[in-house]
């Protein structure tokens, strides 16, 4: 039989996938499984534990609060769809996915990744409220005057990405079924596809932009005028300072990695599979390790919270 009887025929579209993330690191691919479980491991137990502060402590009850709670809940979710396998590959070598199952993991990173950048644009419009508005403050953020901050951005989430699924699930995947990756991403797949992906291609890059990217001028634009009003009125910038530097430590570390791990695809020539590979592992885990780590750190009530919360816990009769 010829080599060219064991090529898929063109009209033949593979519906499973092998993950190939990192096996040029041949046998040190294994000990991968450490540094990524420790993260996941962080991940986890932070969010977790931010998660229950937030629902215990009726002192955390006010809305920059309950935000920083959601935002635990999606730093959660994210790397669940992804990182188990990753690992149990590192391991056991267990690389295979279907396509239902390399759409899921596509939709489903790129969903919570949206919210994200989103929850912290909310979080921004708190900020502003509050330092801006301190009168209206509350008024601002009752859930039915604060929905209409809300209702346009959670559409705009929702249509991208299922857009985005949706045209890569119609695609003819007949090149290969290897994808050099630990996950599936949106532009791994559809490299692998047969015929015109120009319009994939355009979705994919559009998303980015259109979410973390508008995402990103806005908070700017509400922390410029959130400066500029504490200026104004003769008060110490400094406090609107610290107040805001969390935000946007977080905001610029996403959207880095964000705009990267999507661009790298683009500028493929300057980076290899595992430098790329890396990147995008470290966009789907970091930020949900140091999100609340960093909350955790820089907001005194959370501490205070925590260290009360522990202090009971120890108390509690065995």
């Amino acid at each position: 039989m010829s080599s060219v009887d064991n090529l898929p025929a063109r009209n033949v579209s593979f519906t499973s996938f092998k993950l190939n993330g990192f096996y040029s690191l041949g046998e040190w691919r294994r000990f991968l499984f450490i540094p990524y479980f420790l993260m996941f491991l962080l991940s986890t137990t932070s969010n977790s534990t931010l998660i229950v502060l937030v629902i215990s402590q009726r002192a955390l009850h006010s809305p920059m609060f309950v935000l920083i709670g959601v935002m635990a809940i999606v730093d959660l979710f994210m790397p669940m769809f992804s990182i188990p396998h990753m690992l149990l590959s590192f391991l056991f070598d267990w690389n295979e996915i279907s396509l239902v199952g390399c759409l899921t993991q596509i939709f489903c990173t790129q969903f919570f990744g949206s919210y994200q950048s989103t929850l912290l644009l909310w979080m921004a419009l708190d900020r502003f409220f509050a330092i801006c508005r301190p009168l209206s403050y509350h008024n601002y953020m009752q859930m039915t005057n604060f929905l209409k901050f809300i209702i346009v951005p959670v559409i705009r989430n929702i249509l991208l990405n299922v857009a985005v699924v949706s045209l890569a699930g119609k695609l003819n995947f007949c090149m290969k079924n290897e994808i050099d990756h630990c996950f599936c991403e949106h532009m791994g797949l559809v490299q692998l596809a047969c015929g015109d992906t120009s319009i994939n291609n355009l979705l994919g890059l559009a998303t980015a932009f259109l979410i973390a990217t508008t995402d990103f001028v806005f908070i700017t634009v509400s922390y410029i005028i959130i400066f500029a009003s504490v200026k104004k009125s003769g008060k110490s910038t400094m406090k609107a300072f610290n107040t805001c530097i969390t935000h946007i430590i977080i905001i610029t570390f996403n959207l880095v990695f964000v705009l990267t791990a999507f661009l790298s695809y683009r500028i493929k020539n300057n980076f290899s599979a595992n430098n790329h590979t890396l990147i995008s592992t470290l966009y789907a885990l970091l930020p949900s390790c140091f999100n609340p780590v960093i909350y955790g750190v820089r907001t005194k009530e959370i501490r205070q919270q925590f260290f009360k919360f522990f202090n009971h816990v120890k108390v509690l009769p065995h």
